[in-house]
């Protein structure tokens, strides 16, 4: 990022002008740099901290200490479940080791998709976020919350009347878990100073690799918001915005494809705000943090294609069904 504004500020016509002497790039370029970089600036700090805490919960967390203290009702304990994500504020790309380590844990399929379902969308860096990128405007973050609420809880509810439930998960996934529990146990055979060690070390390891994954989404899902505002004429996004169904369809076919980080993807969506319907934005802002292809991708390290493709029509039709219900409310 620090590398990125120096190259700005490089580029930029004031510095342009006192080296080559009148030199400046295309206003479309710059507006485009422009946006992007704002939106990189104002994101960074909540995508690090969420990496760091999601380090921090998968080395740190003994597995099955929560499954013990929940409900025993399924009705209550997926829904308490579904509130994890105010005590694990990661996004959703550290909810997937996260949600592994749970099932080893002692959480069942339909509870540890409740999780990651609920997860990435209700923890105070999303609300936080999603406060300041849109406040009380258009109800926005009350039907976010909510939304994602539902949509976690009904699906969770549908996958635990599944009469096969191992059937969803990959066939690799019980190898990856022995292997993940027998690392544990040699962990504990150490002393405690080693233990350590190899905590922090595990904690370090961690957090590089999701940064290596994050950032670059990040940077490319900044680009594109930007080149979307510059380059796409205007009318169209006007024509698409302002139809209380286009907005929603086309709003989260966005969100799928540009897999923005939920603790940051209402600063991205933002600059939407001003052509697009309310409905659409809820619908990008909860579509998204459930389903994108980078999430896909990750969940499909643990559950079949068919789950995966069971999760993301019924994902899909609420929320669809939840922009439209915003839209024609409002």
């Amino acid at each position: 990022m620090v590398l990125a504004v120096f190259v700005v500020r490089a580029l930029s016509p004031a510095f342009v002008d006192e080296q080559l002497s009148g030199f400046s790039l295309p206003d479309r370029v710059q507006d485009t740099l422009t946006l992007a970089i704002s939106v990189i600036i104002e994101s960074v700090p909540f995508v690090f901290l969420g990496i760091l805490l999601s380090a921090v919960v998968q080395v740190w967390l003994p597995h099955g200490v929560l499954a013990r203290h929940l409900p025993r009702n399924p009705v209550l304990r997926r829904a308490s479940i579904s509130l994890l994500g105010m005590f694990f504020p990661v996004c959703e790309c550290g909810n997937v080791p996260l949600a592994r380590g749970f099932m080893v844990g002692g959480f069942t399929v339909s509870e540890s998709i409740t999780f990651l379902l609920a997860a990435p969308i209700l923890n105070p860096i999303t609300i936080i976020t999603t406060h300041q990128a849109f406040g009380w405007d258009g109800h926005i973050l009350v039907a976010r919350l909510l939304g994602g609420f539902l949509i976690a809880n009904v699906v969770g509810w549908l996958f635990s009347k599944h009469p096969d439930p191992q059937s969803l998960l990959t066939t690799k996934f019980a190898a990856a878990c022995a292997v993940g529990s027998t690392s544990g146990h040699d962990a504990q055979e150490h002393s405690h100073e080693h233990a350590r060690e190899s905590r922090f070390s595990r904690t370090t390891e961690i957090f590089i690799r999701e940064t290596s994954v994050i950032m670059p989404a990040l940077f490319i899902g900044s680009a594109v918001a930007a080149l979307t505002q510059v380059f796409v004429p205007r009318s169209v996004l006007l024509a698409l915005g302002s139809n209380p169904v286009w907005s929603v369809l086309a709003m989260m076919a966005l969100a799928f494809i540009v897999a923005v980080c939920s603790n940051v993807d209402a600063f991205f969506v933002l600059s939407f705000g001003s052509t697009f319907l309310p409905g659409g934005i809820v619908a990008f802002l909860v579509f998204g943090a459930l389903i994108d292809v980078k999430m896909l991708a990750l969940m499909r390290t643990t559950f079949t294609s068919r789950t995966l493709v069971q999760i993301t029509v019924v994902v899909g039709l609420m929320s669809a069904a939840l922009g439209l219900l915003v839209n024609y409310a409002a």
